[in-house]
């Protein structure tokens, strides 16, 4: 199983979200993320993440949910990934486009979920809304479908 992160930066009701332009989920909307490099802390890789995505800093970074999810069935293989899920309410610097990601601001109420993983339609408003979660979804081969999803809300961490 992978351990990875997302950081949502969230300012004056928008959210900042990248256009993967390669890897897992190209193409599609997502928040900036990736795994985590060997004796590294999760806030410590979602920090790295919109450094090297985005070109900016991240701050006011805080934990908001942790969820696993896995493909083709409901048995953990080794495309599993277990996410820490971060919220930012600032940036320093100026977004700027790189090899991996194309910066996107949306407006919150108003996410193209269309264009998004089919489980962020599930966890996103929770976030939105500083509610904290764990979840686990169990998605289809390609993800774009999803088998079943368990959520439990208001955690600690």
């Amino acid at each position: 199983m992978n351990e990875s992160t997302l950081c949502h930066p969230i300012i004056d009701g928008e959210l900042l979200l990248i256009r993967k332009q390669r890897g897992l989920g190209e193409g599609n909307l997502v928040g900036p993320g990736g795994k985590l490099e060997a004796g590294e802390t999760p806030l410590t890789a979602a920090r790295r993440e919109v450094r090297e995505e985005l070109h900016v800093e991240a701050t006011g970074v805080q934990k908001c949910g942790e969820f696993g999810f896995h493909f083709r069935d409901e048995e953990l293989d080794e495309d599993s990934m277990y996410v820490h899920v971060f919220t930012a309410d600032g940036i320093d610097g100026t977004p700027e486009a790189t090899e991996e990601a194309v910066p996107e601001w949306h407006d919150a109420d108003e996410l193209p979920y269309d264009e998004m993983w089919v489980d962020d339609r599930i966890w996103m408003p929770h976030m939105l809304q500083d509610q904290t979660f764990t979840g686990t979804f169990v998605l289809t081969d390609d993800g774009d479908a999803m088998h079943r999803y368990e959520m439990e809300l208001g955690v600690e961490f």
